[in-house]
């Protein structure tokens, strides 16, 4: 899948920003002004980038161990 974008502008009304994530994930947005729309655009990409760096599988874990010691701190039953 590759990244794709489109602004757009009714006269009259604001910037239609279109941004298409590299998985195909799809989002729109308002803006005022088309650098608005443009900066919204990368930072969309951006955040994708950073998603794509981290270790899903070791998110997860942690978040699993902090979820069994909440469960531990409050003296309820494991259900790991």
């Amino acid at each position: 899948m590759s990244r794709d974008y489109k602004i757009t502008r009714k006269e009259g009304e604001w910037y239609n920003a279109e941004v298409t994530d590299s998985y195909g994930n799809e989002y729109q947005n308002w803006f005022e002004t088309a650098s608005k729309a443009n900066d919204w655009i990368y930072y969309v990409w951006e955040k994708e980038d950073w998603f794509n760096s981290a270790n899903s599988q070791e998110l997860l874990a942690n978040a699993i161990h902090q979820c069994k010691q909440i469960d531990k701190e409050k003296e309820r039953r494991a259900i790991l």
